[in-house]
């Protein structure tokens, strides 16, 4: 089992665990109230830093409730945090991009995050041709 050093910001940010046994994702929550109008830009903290093991990145997502609960968006989609965004300042943020008014309370569950081994080294070897054509882009159709 892989050993994650983490600070968290006050010892009032819940603690990280997995969600209720339901998944490997971990939920990661709003470090403060935060208020959004429609068309605003924010990083939302989170209230943890981490050092991530050797060789691991960590992918940050929105929660599947996170638009209809708040009407955010996360702007870069899914954040990559590697291993070496570690130091004293590195605390952890949602880029969100509010759609409609809205109110983030302290400790609401905003995003959600998993661990990854980093991509193994590739050599791209150019080819004239790479195989049969499937058809293209849409080529399943839509039935």
């Amino acid at each position: 089992m892989k050993q994650i050093k983490i600070q968290y910001l006050n010892d009032q940010i819940e603690r990280l665990r997995y969600i209720d046994g339901k998944s490997d994702w971990i939920d990661l929550h709003s470090a403060e109230d935060i208020t959004m109008k429609a068309g605003q830009f924010r990083l939302i903290p989170l209230g943890v830093a981490m050092q991530l093991p050797e060789g691991y990145e960590a992918h940050v997502v929105p929660r599947s409730s996170t638009f209809k609960n708040f009407g955010i968006i996360q702007t870069n989609h899914c954040g990559i945090i590697d291993e070496t965004y570690c130091g004293p300042d590195d605390w952890w943020f949602m880029p969100a991009y509010a759609l409609k008014d809205t109110v983030i309370h302290f400790n609401d569950r905003i995003c959600q995050f998993r661990i990854y081994e980093h991509q193994p080294k590739v050599l791209f070897k150019e080819q004239p041709l790479l195989g049969e054509n499937r058809g293209g882009l849409g080529s399943t159709g839509i039935q």
